[in-house]
């Protein structure tokens, strides 16, 4: 068990877990790429008894399964991520300065701003990166769960 500080890791899905690109057939149907590097972290981060949950605006079935197979819970269609992400830490008895988040873009700035740590991929928008206190080096959809294992591993959740 790691000595970490994090009881609670929150993921942005498009941006973070994908590389914020979807394919969409010429049915509507939408597909997106995620890394297995990202399972693996994802599964890693687990044993250190951490929870971890995804916040996605979009409301989408490829989110729905990519959450199912990582066996992690998913909020979809949330337009206030901050609000969603409080009722979580509350109604789950999680001091929100224990949560980290993973986000890439402006609809993630308000959940970022009240948790204990936050982190982002090396391609975020500008305005997250200034707020985070880790821009990772992965961008998004090329292993930055992966990563972030790493990074908690060697620094302990700081």
């Amino acid at each position: 068990m790691g000595n970490h500080n994090i009881k609670l890791l929150v993921y942005d899905f498009d941006g973070v877990m994908t590389d914020n690109k979807v394919y969409v057939d010429q049915k509507g149907n939408e597909m997106v790429q995620v890394n297995r590097a990202d399972g693996l972290g994802v599964s890693e981060i687990k044993k250190l008894g951490i929870e971890q949950i995804i916040i996605s605006t979009e409301k989408n079935t490829v989110v729905t399964f990519r959450a199912a197979k990582l066996g992690i819970p998913c909020l979809q269609g949330v337009d206030n991520k901050k609000a969603a992400l409080m009722d979580y830490c509350k109604k789950n008895d999680i001091d929100i300065q224990k949560a980290a988040y993973v986000g890439n873009d402006i609809n993630d700035k308000d959940a970022m701003e009240i948790v204990g740590f936050t982190y982002s991929p090396a391609d975020a928008h500008e305005s997250i990166k200034a707020i985070s206190d880790q821009v990772l080096r992965t961008k998004g959809g090329h292993g930055v769960i992966r990563e972030l294992l790493d990074f908690i591993i060697e620094k302990k959740g700081v």
